[in-house]
């Protein structure tokens, strides 16, 4: 799974929060296909998807969406 960002104080503040929660992360370059105005992104195993959302609702924080990986690029979740 990944999670884009419209800024990178969002990314770097859910970087903080992920890693305070024991959720393993890798930060990495946003993908071209995935129109976003950070240019940091934030990949999770699929399996934290519910934990990761309900981290990003109850801290209200700003993303431009959740992608999961296919053959042919990305969709949202």
């Amino acid at each position: 799974m990944l999670i884009a960002f419209d800024s990178t104080q969002q990314a770097l503040r859910t970087e903080m929060l992920l890693e305070y929660a024991d959720i393993e992360i890798d930060i990495r370059p946003t993908p071209k296909t995935i129109t976003a105005g950070c240019a940091l992104s934030i990949d999770f195993p699929d399996e934290e998807l519910e934990r990761v959302r309900t981290i990003l609702q109850e801290q209200t924080v700003d993303i431009r969406g959740i992608f999961r990986e296919t053959g042919t690029g990305y969709e949202p979740v």
